[in-house]
């Protein structure tokens, strides 16, 4: 190896003074290092990594088309998982066994696995609002599905993960969610209101709003309005009294918003949560 020298560098602001660094050796090797091959093959074009590990072709092998690849990763392990929502998905991978117990707000549970998740008892089994995963447990003689709340796109959940004494909102209950935006939060709370109960959302925007209508579409207990919460008298007569109303509008007069429709819908004695 043959060392690289460095010129000497002048130190401002003394251009005749100079510091000479010391030269470093840098070796060349004129034969490469060879690489050993990967400990693990390299997926093909196309595929993907299923929850029971290993890579299957995307498309109808996922339903248990893999099994005549016998006993390697991907294979009969993988196979028989089914499509989405079984146990499998929903974050618990590697088939591991999953509980769910409920938490101490009613209508809220607790999924217990390799990772434990808040979980709503799903209203609609089979169907996603925002591309939540989805656990499937066995019940008796039937399946009960649940959907994984995310607390980094739900306040209310956040809320819940951070020890709230109380959210007012359990089975039965008739809410008033202001500020629904596309539907996220609200389908978790149709969720917990479940069918007995009624989810009344606002939201102003028409973009979003198309979202909640496709919500509600097949949410028989959540009923959109489309309007300005700064204005409950034009749609008082599509809501009646609720026990609870959730706040979740970032505006600056968002105080007399939550006032106004709480003078026109909340009952004596309910309940009003506002996020800010």
């Amino acid at each position: 190896s043959t060392p690289i020298p460095f010129q000497s560098i002048p130190v401002y602001p003394y251009p005749s003074q100079s510091i000479p660094i010391p030269s470093l050796s840098i070796p060349v090797h004129s034969n490469p290092i060879p690489v050993p091959p990967h400990p693990f093959p390299v997926p093909p074009i196309g595929s993907h990594c299923s929850a029971g590990g290993g890579f299957q072709p995307r498309g109808g092998a996922r339903g248990g088309g893999a099994g005549p690849r016998g006993r390697g990763r991907g294979g009969a392990r993988g196979g028989a998982r089914g499509g989405r929502g079984g146990a499998s998905r929903g974050g618990f991978r590697g088939g591991k066994k999953v509980t769910v117990e409920p938490h101490r707000h009613p209508g809220v549970f607790i999924c217990r696995g390799r990772e434990d998740a808040l979980v709503t008892r799903n209203l609609v089994p089979g169907e996603s609002v925002y591309g939540e995963k989805r656990i499937s447990v066995e019940d008796g003689d039937s399946k009960v599905e649940y959907r994984a709340w995310n607390p980094f796109r739900s306040k209310l959940a956040a809320a819940i993960l951070g020890g709230i004494d109380q959210i007012h909102i359990q089975p039965g209950a008739k809410v008033l969610y202001l500020g629904a935006a596309s539907g996220t939060t609200v389908s978790h709370v149709s969720d917990i209101v479940g069918p007995e109960g009624l989810v009344y959302a606002v939201e102003f925007s028409h973009r979003s709003g198309r979202d909640l209508i496709n919500v509600a579409k097949k949410r028989t207990n959540v009923i959109p309005v489309i309007e300005d919460a700064r204005h409950p008298h034009k749609y008082r007569m599509l809501i009646g009294m609720v026990d609870v109303i959730f706040a979740d509008v970032a505006q600056p007069d968002q105080t007399r918003i939550v006032a106004l429709n709480a003078q026109h819908f909340l009952r004596r004695g309910g309940a009003l949560h506002h996020l800010h």
